[in-house]
């Protein structure tokens, strides 16, 4: 039965209420998870499925009996739109809490004996080794599996010299307490919780040395392992030619997709510039690789018009092969999807390519795993397909151009545009940055980057003629170079980019609300149509300006909790504000990059660190001890006040205690009248917990960082 209703577009239909089934029961899962934390006694998490998929199911297909019974009612018609409606919200929902419920874990209150598997190479920290394991189940005393639990797992091991041993494949018994994932608190800041179990994981927990030993080491490998090792000798084939530092990591990341290699200096002056994008392996490289092999195999089909299925074939078999060494990463399945509908498509009369292909590579995808829709990549890429597909023959219409090179020069700047107006309110969302070079940064980096890919792609091809691959060694390490100085050029142009931006989720949804009327505009050129598209954007400025007016800064002390850098946050009305640290070496860097979003939300310029004595009207930071707006605040992290006395106590409003001071409060009473302590999350579990006994002992009242998240006092 086919209505109107569905006719122009309809994996777009479907797609609309499948999302937002998955966004409802991803809304659900989270909402109770937190109910139970915060409820629950243990941090045992034992989340209840919702019934709302399974009735909106039912009911959509109760309205798709009724309609099948009454289909010669035409007027009856709509009830099957709805049916199809209900059922795909449903089907979503449903989907995302299953997935999400895999996670569940049933954590325990102590430490407990697991057997592990480590799934992924190990990846070296500053001063620990991360290892992501699957976890077979807990170890009796009989040192076998007592339970399986096919969960995933991060687990921390103290950097020493058995630890940076580990590779993938060992299998651990491990004694640790697995601890559900949770944040820091901090306001405004990443949502590492909801992130960390999209992604399939459960539980964390470290493993102090000795608390751990490998039993086995399994040589089996899954699919995807193979592909990760393939694209490991693909990388060390690359050091082999001569690729080195910046030249390697842009190298591997553009055709392998590979980024361990990429300094924060290299990734710095692609984002600045707008050219992240060309590091991330989606449409732009699929879409080379697809012309290429496209115009090699024509040429054959052209001659011999039975090889055209089977060259079409091999076209859609050496994408999936390349998306299956790269990872199968959700812009580069996207891409290799269309790219397969695209050469089917081929096989009847040319079809261009339409928003309902995208529609239905995107509904595949969400099939598979409803999850990636809130992937960054997934997003940006199908933000950025929508609108070139909807805005850039629009733009590209708006001028003539006869001469081909113009010709070309036009469409790439109309496609860029596209993009950036498709991509900015993500962009701007997630990273707080607009690159406003973006056009220049595109009419060099893509022609650049197709140089490059292609020349890559012939230099692996050459490796049984090791002469003439070197010689094309050099041609991509020239290529490479240039790239990267043109790029670094263009950053240091003025006002590369505009950072420190703020928007939230009613914003981006207003934005494309107002993109999307305005595309309607262009193409339903009426009075209704610019006056939605107008009142559209006035409602957007006039939430923007409310949000801002709401968000002005007001005179505070914040207590953050980031770890290694114990520091009081003092605010000004003015939006000034002095960072006192208690350490003389503060990480610094460390702290700007967890309070970024705040300090964007709040407007706030970067706060002057102070490290030594500081005196201002209305601020003093004297021998660790601020006094600001009438509250003294003392900042303890060594033994400074250690046997010293006082005939009168210093009256100190807050105690802000952090690693280094291993005295007890009661050495301090003689000194300070204190009021409240507060604990920095610098401190360990045994640090903290004598001073809280010592705290209850004195009837003080203290405030844990660790547990509670950032402390703000308004005054």
């Amino acid at each position: 039965m086919i209505i109107n209703s569905l006719q122009r577009h309809p994996f777009l239909r479907l797609l609309m209420p499948f999302a937002g089934g998955i966004i409802c029961g991803d809304a659900y899962f989270f909402h109770h998870r937190t109910e139970c934390l915060l409820h629950a006694s243990s941090e045992q998490l034992d989340l209840p499925f919702t019934l709302f998929p399974v009735w909106t199911c039912l009911a959509g297909f109760l309205l798709l009996f009724i309609t099948y019974f009454f289909s010669n009612k035409y007027r009856l018609h709509w009830l099957y739109g709805i049916s199809v409606f209900l059922c795909c919200l449903g089907l979503g929902a449903g989907m995302a809490e299953e997935r999400l419920h895999r996670t569940d874990f049933l954590f325990s209150d102590k430490a407990e004996v697991y057997q592990a598997v480590i799934r992924e190479k190990p990846e070296m920290k500053e001063r620990s080794v991360l290892c992501r394991v699957h976890l077979e189940g807990k170890v009796g005393d009989n040192a076998t599996r007592t339970k399986e639990y096919a969960h995933t797992a991060l687990l921390y091991f103290p950097k020493d010299s058995a630890s940076v041993l580990l590779n993938r494949g060992d299998k651990l018994w491990v004694h640790a307490r697995l601890m559900p994932p949770a944040n820091n608190g901090n306001p405004d800041e990443f949502d590492y919780v909801r992130y960390f179990i999209r992604k399939g994981g459960s539980a964390t927990a470290y493993v102090p040395g000795g608390h751990w030993r490998v039993v086995e080491h399994e040589t089996s490998r899954t699919l995807r392992q193979m592909a990760l090792d393939y694209r490991e000798e693909v990388v060390g084939l690359y050091r082999r030619l001569g690729f080195r530092g910046d030249n390697l990591a842009v190298l591997s990341a553009l055709t392998v997709g590979d980024k361990e290699n990429l300094s924060e200096d290299i990734l710095e002056t692609y984002s600045v510039t707008g050219a992240s994008h060309v590091l991330a392996l989606s449409g732009l490289h699929i879409g080379f690789l697809y012309a290429l092999l496209f115009i090699f195999l024509s040429f054959i089909w052209k001659r011999w018009a039975f090889f055209k299925p089977f060259g079409l074939l091999l076209i859609i078999l050496f994408l999936w092969a390349f998306a299956f060494l790269t990872g199968l990463s959700a812009s580069v399945v996207r891409s290799v999807i269309m790219c397969s509908l695209l050469a089917i498509s081929c096989l009847q009369p040319e079809k261009p390519l339409t928003l309902n292909t995208l529609a239905a590579t995107a509904f595949l995808m969400l099939l598979y795993n409803p999850l990636w829709l809130f992937d960054v990549g997934f997003q940006l890429s199908f933000a950025a397909v929508a609108a070139i597909l909807l805005i850039q023959p629009k733009l590209y219409n708006l001028l003539s151009v006869r001469h081909r090179i113009l010709r070309y020069i036009w469409g790439l700047l109309t496609v860029s545009v596209a993009a950036q107006m498709g991509t900015a309110p993500l962009v701007i969302f997630y990273f707080s940055r607009f690159s406003t070079h973006f056009l220049l940064t595109n009419l060099w980096v893509i022609p650049m980057v197709s140089l490059i890919l292609y020349s890559a792609v012939f230099m692996l091809i050459l490796t049984p003629f090791p002469f003439l691959q070197l010689c094309l060694t050099s041609v991509v390490n020239t290529l490479l170079k240039t790239q990267n100085t043109v790029l670094r050029w263009i950053e240091q142009l003025p006002a590369s980019s505009v950072d420190g931006l703020w928007i939230d989720v009613w914003e981006i949804f207003l934005s494309y609300l107002f993109l999307l009327l305005l595309f309607r505009y262009f193409a339903v050129r009426t009075v209704r149509s610019i006056y939605l598209a107008l009142c559209s954007l006035l409602l957007l400025v006039t939430y923007h300006t409310v949000s801002a007016s709401l968000s002005i800064p007001q005179r505070s002390i914040v207590f953050y909790n980031v770890r290694n850098c114990p520091a009081v946050h003092c605010l000004t009305d003015e939006g000034h504000s002095w960072l006192a640290c208690s350490d003389s070496l503060p990480d610094i860097a460390r702290l700007h990059r967890a309070l970024a979003p705040h300090w964007n939300h709040k407007h706030l310029p970067v706060p002057q660190t102070l490290i030594a004595d500081y005196f201002t009207s209305g601020f003093t930071f004297c021998n660790h001890i601020i006094f600001y707006a009438g509250k003294r605040i003392c900042l303890l992290h060594d033994t400074r006040w250690r046997n010293k006395v006082s005939n009168h106590p210093l009256p100190i409003d807050y105690l802000y205690i952090s690693k280094g001071y291993n005295g007890r409060i009661m050495d301090l009473i003689p000194l300070f009248n204190i009021c409240t302590v507060i604990l920095d999350t610098s401190l360990s579990d045994y640090r903290s917990n004598i001073l809280k006994e010592d705290c209850s002992r004195l009837t003080i009242p203290c405030i844990s960082l660790k547990e509670r998240g950032a402390l703000c006092i308004h005054l």
